[in-house]
């Protein structure tokens, strides 16, 4: 059968985006390995269907590279972006994904995805931080990250035993700026350092609230700027959005 898909975009993070509202699209993880996989597919670090909901504007379904699925917070921005694109949405909508239901919406051009609440339950771990922010995120400070060997360093850490219950952990190396954070992030599902991760920012810029970083913090990552902003209430974070591109790369056909 042959589909039509469109490859997005959100600070080099990238994504397969399907239509799947008729629901022949085949939900295999060798069919979504495949097709994200970089020399025999399309390449991507990840697949998004997006579908027809009953109460609320679409559904989007995330698969990891891996076939594995989380919440993807750039995915989401470029899932909505698609969305758009099939004139399902206008300039802000509300979807059902891995986690449950988030709202998103277009301001001049930025694509901002809105969290549930996360509780502040940052704790230690292995020396580091870990805060799950729809997927789990171990954090760590470092100097000066162009200095950290991402893929071998993150891969141990999203193996340590403490995860194994969870199925290992995303791993983000950050750097305090004077005006900002700079971040690199190991993808647990991808299995491999990528050019940026939506919720790894996330939980970053919350747990950089220890430190005193303020709302909104602006985070580097190898593949371009994300804004994170949010409030803090009664022992929760509340209000966080995450704002950035989603920008279409090329479209076409794949005969599965």
């Amino acid at each position: 059968m042959v589909f039509q898909f469109s490859k997005y975009q959100g600070t080099g993070n990238d994504f397969i985006l399907i239509d799947n509202r008729e629901k022949n699209f085949p939900k295999k993880h060798e069919v979504i390995i495949q097709l994200c996989d970089r020399k025999f597919g399309i390449g991507a670090d990840g697949l998004i269907l997006i579908e027809n909901h009953p109460e609320l504007d679409y559904k989007m379904i995330y698969f990891n590279s891996d076939g594995s699925q989380s919440l993807c917070g750039n995915g989401s921005r470029c899932g909505f972006a698609f969305a758009k694109s099939l004139n399902m949405v206008d300039n802000e909508a509300r979807f059902e994904t891995t986690d449950g239901i988030h709202d998103v919406k277009e301001q001049d051009g930025v694509i901002h995805f809105g969290f549930s609440s996360i509780e502040d339950n940052i704790r230690e771990e292995s020396g580091d931080k870990y805060l799950n922010t729809g997927s789990p995120h171990h954090v760590r400070f470092v100097d000066d990250v162009n200095e950290v060997d991402v893929y071998n360093e993150g891969k141990k850490i999203r193996n340590l035993s403490v995860y194994s219950s969870q199925n290992g952990t995303n791993v983000n190396f950050a750097q305090l700026l004077p005006e900002g954070i700079k971040i690199r992030t190991y993808e647990r599902g991808v299995e491999d350092e990528t050019l940026s991760c939506g919720t790894g920012a996330t939980a970053v810029a919350l747990i950089a609230s220890q430190n005193g970083l303020k709302s909104p913090i602006t985070l580097e990552t190898q593949g371009g700027t994300l804004l994170v902003s949010f409030e803090q209430n009664d022992g929760f974070f509340e209000n966080i959005w995450l704002a950035g591109p989603a920008e279409k790369v090329f479209e076409g056909t794949v005969k599965i």
